[in-house]
């Protein structure tokens, strides 16, 4: 099946998205019971951790973690925002820097002015945008960027999503108390898909719609760890305590350039591979054996793929016995830990 589709339902109980891409899972988003991801609280500063620069806060939900603490004292209130999901055992991850998103607009506190995705280019597409930027916004102090879905969008339609988190804003940073309180849910999977699944595809709604696009199968193959890179050639992605291992082998091909070839196509599965099974912390790729002038390319691959990935990834770089590490935000909840 070609082209895109967004299909909305549930896993049982529970809230689910998935965006099927020619026939293949790309992206799924499952609830869970853990903090939503952008959730606000009023915290309250609970214990410094010495020689690490961050503090552990007190929160309706549990305990979390703040880092870059500069000025903040125990028993004080301070809004934070949940940016991840945390391990297990873990505080909830935070951060003081506080961002009101939807799908056209995104509301900054603490960084004022006007700005616009670079990925719009036309010139008078700006001038437009900026000119309801301003219109909405007036003297608020607080920041905004419009991202690139407005390009093609009516001008009614982005006002409306200004002003709803303009207000949202407002509501939450203006708010004087000090108890400790969730001013703010974070959205929901049926939410994410609409705020952040902005290229243009089939939304299907009716109930059974994972079963009859095929969702419910793709599912089953990513609770398992192998994922084929054709031409006989696997990707084994197993998440340990520790890591993600990511180990790639070359089949029964033995020709000279089986391993550039199973690496390369590592490389462009492997943002996806991830993806659906939310898998962050610390990757560790095992690639086939290739020699190191091809290197170059093989990163150059990889670095292309995670452009469009919406995860926060870090490219590390190669390690002395010839791995590949990569740091990914744990910005979903494992698959493993939302299905049976």
């Amino acid at each position: 099946m070609k082209g895109r589709t967004i299909i909305l339902d549930h896993l049982g109980e529970v809230e689910a998205a998935a965006l099927m891409v020619d026939g293949q899972l790309d992206d799924l988003l499952i609830d869970s019971d853990a903090p939503r991801p952008g959730t606000i609280y009023r915290a309250i500063a609970d214990r410094p951790v010495k020689g690490q620069g961050g503090m552990f806060l007190r929160t309706p939900d549990g305990s979390a973690f703040l880092r870059q603490i500069k000025g903040l004292a125990p028993g004080q209130a301070i809004l934070v925002q949940v940016t991840g999901f945390a391990e297990p055992g873990k505080a909830i991850p935070v951060t003081a820097k506080i961002l009101f998103k939807s799908r056209y607009a995104i509301v900054t506190p603490d960084a004022p002015g006007l700005n616009i995705s670079r990925r719009i280019k036309d010139e008078d597409a700006r001038d437009r945008l900026l000119e309801i930027a301003h219109e909405v916004m007036g003297e608020a102090g607080h920041g905004l960027i419009l991202r690139s879905s407005c390009a093609e969008v009516d001008d009614e339609a982005i006002s409306e999503d200004i002003a709803a988190m303009a207000d949202l804003a407002r509501k939450v940073m203006e708010d004087e108390s000090t108890e400790m309180e969730t001013l703010a849910e974070g959205d929901g999977p049926h939410l994410l898909a609409w705020r952040d699944w902005t290229t243009p595809a089939e939304v299907v709604t009716q109930d059974n719609g994972f079963d009859t696009h095929g969702v419910l199968d793709a599912l089953e193959t990513a609770r398992g760890v192998a994922v084929a890179l054709g031409a006989g050639a696997m990707m084994y992605v197993e998440p340990t305590r520790a890591l993600v291992a990511v180990d790639v082998n070359t089949g029964r091909d033995a020709s000279l350039a089986a391993g550039i070839k199973a690496n390369m196509a590592c490389a462009r599965l492997l943002p996806r591979s991830l993806r659906v099974r939310g898998l962050g912390g610390q990757i560790t790729l095992d690639l086939a054996p290739m020699p190191k002038k091809d290197r170059r390319a093989f990163e150059s691959a990889l670095r292309g793929a995670f452009r469009t990935d919406e995860v926060e990834t870090t490219l590390v770089g190669w390690t002395p016995l010839g791995h590949y590490e990569l740091q990914r935000k744990r910005a979903r909840a494992p698959l493993s830990e939302v299905t049976s």
